[in-house]
């Protein structure tokens, strides 16, 4: 399938859900839960979908060539350590898919080399060009990660970055896999690396980030990758993943569209999507979303705050900075709690089919308070319930949450 070129200021999203983010515990998928997903990414309009780790299992493998049979709009992707069983295994899984990309990693900080594959800065480098060639002889298109790259030092990162490219690699990614960094010094990085390696910006190289949130700064350190060159960003559907989690493509999302006259930038997302591929996901592993949760939690757009109310009955724009059918979320809510004024009150007796004077809004609402201090939520049939008899006559029409 050939594809059509993109603009210099195209933002690739890479989801990795069904990789990074399938290893977090709890959120172990089969075969056929992945194509599920792998078919909500499609829908979402991500560009590559990182289908799993072929030499991970035998379920690793199937469901990467599951999914390549089925999913033919964005890349399918799968991850490899820079070995030769491991790269050949990937290529065998992805040889299916209309377009295939090898994603080759090896540490490239100190302490992993040291402590985790015991070999010398020099067998690195060998490493990884021969692992990018061996890639780039069976796919078109290879990914190289520089493992750790954010507690990498900076000379031996941008040699392995070199040779990478002049091995064939198209992407490289420089992932800050413990979530260590900060927003300034991963965008410097990206400044660094782009400045000391010319082939980069001569040759078309894509420049991505993948984050993970252990200072819970992996959203802002991915939008500092954005600000300073990487066009490419990867990411997990509610920010699932290793430890405290990867960043969140919908947070990533939102904030290049309601936040486009700072970043300058486009995707080929469907927002509306986003709240849809949520639900998804939600509904395949252990847990949803905590309702705090930025665009796709419960109270993303919940209001319980009089004042808050007020302000939204008069604009929603006075306290939402998008609209909730932006990302697929039907409506806003308004919470009727122990916070709440009167005019959510009366909003709320409307929409039940009662007609309130100004005193009679003033007398329910005075119990109101009192019930509400009382009780977590209140529901339809409490306000109902504390309406004086007089008033529960004037009903409108009936309303079927009731009946």
């Amino acid at each position: 399938m050939a594809e059509t070129q993109k603009p210099a200021n195209h933002v690739y999203f890479f989801d990795t859900t069904l990789r990074d983010g399938e290893q977090s515990p709890g959120c172990s998928m089969t075969t056929q839960e992945k194509l599920t997903m792998a078919h909500a990414l499609e829908d979402l309009g991500v560009d590559i979908v990182e289908a799993g780790f072929a030499m991970a299992s035998e379920g690793d493998f199937a469901a990467i060539a599951t999914i390549t049979q089925a999913i033919h709009k964005p890349r399918i992707a799968s991850l490899a350590r820079a070995k030769k069983e491991d790269i050949e295994m990937a290529a065998r899984a992805l040889q299916f898919a209309d377009r295939a990309r090898i994603h080759v990693f090896l540490a490239s900080s100190d302490l992993h080399l040291e402590y985790k594959l015991k070999i010398s800065r020099a067998e690195a480098l060998d490493l990884t060009g021969e692992s990018v060639r061996l890639a780039r002889s069976l796919v078109d298109d290879v990914e190289f990660s520089p493992e750790d790259a954010t507690r990498s030092e900076l000379n031996f990162l941008v040699e392995m970055v070199r040779i990478a490219i002049e091995a064939g690699a198209t992407t490289i990614n420089m992932p800050d896999t413990v979530g260590y960094t900060t927003p300034e010094e991963y965008g410097q990085m990206f400044r660094e690396v782009r400045k000391r390696v010319p082939a980069i910006d001569a040759q078309g190289i894509i420049l991505s980030s993948h984050c993970h949130d252990d200072l819970g700064l992996a959203v802002a350190n991915s939008l500092a990758a954005i600000q300073n060159g990487a066009r490419q960003v990867e990411c997990t559907i509610n920010g699932i993943g290793e430890r405290a989690g990867n960043a969140a493509l919908e947070e990533i999302a939102a904030a290049l569209y309601v936040r486009g006259d700072r970043y300058g930038v486009k995707t080929g997302l469907n927002l509306n999507q986003l709240y849809p591929a949520s639900q998804v996901l939600g509904q395949l592993i252990t847990f949803r979303p905590s309702p705090n949760k930025a665009i796709v939690g419960d109270n993303a757009f919940a209001h319980e705050s009089g004042i808050h109310q007020h302000g939204m009955l008069a604009n929603p724009l006075c306290y939402e900075i998008m609209t909730p059918t932006l990302v697929g979320v039907a409506h806003n809510h308004l919470v009727l709690g122990k916070h709440s004024g009167r005019a959510a009150l009366r909003n709320r007796f409307e929409q039940l089919g009662y007609t309130l004077t100004r005193d009679e809004l003033q007398h329910t609402y005075y119990r109101f308070v009192a019930l509400a201090d009382r009780k977590k939520n209140i529901y339809d049939y409490d306000l109902v319930g504390i309406l004086p008899d007089q008033i529960r006559e004037k009903r409108r029409e009936p309303v079927s949450e009731l009946d």
